[in-house]
């Protein structure tokens, strides 16, 4: 047991929880002993499904950890233990008062909410939504108030829209983009959802630039925007993008991108090749890959690099992701594959609007009719999966 070599985790979110299954697998003779550092309070747990907890869902039921995987592959989890120092020269790691050393050092950090630098920002009546613990929070302020804001149109941020729509709050999302979901959507498919968002009670206002939070006349807080505009609220949700949480990565002197992210070759090592990183923390290719499928991808990649002794080339390595949504935003189905905005030379677009039914379709294919090059799918995902 003693010749067993050490793998440490930093981070246990699904990505990290993904590795740890994946490297349980592809070392069934357990040539490697595991250890994870968390800065949360409680194991992996399905982030992707947090908005479930407000109908009636529990951490028991959200958990990822089951049928005790840590305890019989002798996995030892510390919570409640953010990483303070990488040493890299001895191969060593910090939390508090406990030193552990590594033979590989995999980075599953994740990534933390941007809040703009709004003057009243950290009001107590604001939130991010991105753990359990925030979702506690945000809960436990929305008792006794009647009105809440999502600070962002994207995906997140409708997800956090439902969320406070299901906790009984007036719910107003606030988007700086003239559209909401502008990565993944053109400009009539966003037209299309916010239509179809505000049939169903959420007010939607987009070109918004929030220029202070301040106390409000009726309700806790009022917002006030750069065209002199304002809203009244009690509960605001920032929801307004992700950065990578790259500061442990930064201080161990490793590669960082122009604009954050640990680097990564397509085996997901950092520029020191007994550190990994993988999910929302890598850069690939100057790309951060925000949903949890690229980072499941990187968790397994890295799982078998390492448990196959880090060969210097090895199959699979990580070739990108497919990155096209399908989902229920309020209800709504939302469908983007690939070009949606047709930017590509010589796109082609086909455009089907039924306005009295609210759907939305949008084709783009190739200069030669013959490729698929992107879709938008509003309304009515059924031609999705044939696509």
């Amino acid at each position: 047991m003693s010749d067993r070599k050490k793998i440490v985790v930093i981070g246990n979110g699904m990505v990290g929880h993904h590795f740890i299954e994946s490297i349980i697998e592809a070392d069934p003779d357990k040539q490697y002993s595991i250890e994870i550092f968390s800065a949360e309070d409680r194991p992996a747990y399905d982030r992707v499904h947090l908005s479930s907890f407000f109908d009636g869902k529990t951490n028991e039921n959200l958990t990822l950890v089951v049928d005790d995987l840590y305890g019989k592959h002798d996995v030892t989890l510390h919570l409640d233990s953010p990483v303070d120092h990488i040493d890299r020269d001895n191969k060593t790691v910090l939390s508090g008062e406990t030193k552990s050393h590594y033979d590989y050092l995999v980075l599953a950090t994740g990534s933390y909410p941007f809040v703009p630098p709004v003057q009243g920002n950290d009001n107590p009546n604001c939130f991010v939504y991105r753990t359990l613990k925030d979702l506690e929070t945000i809960r436990a302020a929305a008792e006794g108030a009647s009105v809440g804001v999502v600070v962002g149109g994207g995906l997140l941020g409708l997800e956090a829209a439902n969320a406070l729509k299901n906790l009984g709050l007036a719910t107003h999302v606030v988007e700086f983009a003239p559209q909401l979901m502008p990565v993944q959507l053109d400009v009539n498919g966003g037209a299309m959802l916010k239509r179809k968002i505000e049939d169903l009670g959420v007010s939607v206002h987009t070109g918004k630039n929030t220029k202070a939070i301040v106390d409000g006349d009726q309700q806790r807080l009022q917002m006030q925007f750069a065209d002199e505009t304002e809203l009244e609220t009690d509960v605001i949700v920032f929801s307004a993008g992700i950065r990578p949480q790259d500061q442990p990565a930064r201080d161990a002197d490793l590669a960082i991108g122009e604009r954050g992210g640990i680097e990564i070759n397509d085996y997901c090592q950092t520029s020191d090749p007994a550190i990994y990183a993988i999910g929302e923390c890598a850069l690939w290719q100057q790309r951060i890959f925000g949903l949890v499928a690229p980072g499941y991808r990187m968790a397994e990649i890295a799982a078998n690099h390492i448990a196959e002794g880090q060969p210097a080339k090895t199959e699979p390595a990580f070739t990108g992701a497919d990155m096209s949504t399908k989902l229920k935003l309020l209800g709504v189905d939302v469908g983007s594959i690939g070009d949606a905005h047709g930017k590509m030379s010589g796109a082609i677009s086909y455009v089907y609007v039924n306005e009295a039914d609210a759907v939305y379709k949008k084709l783009v294919v190739s200069p030669d009719k013959k490729e698929l090059w992107g879709a938008v799918l509003v309304g009515d995902n059924s031609d999705y999966d044939t696509l």
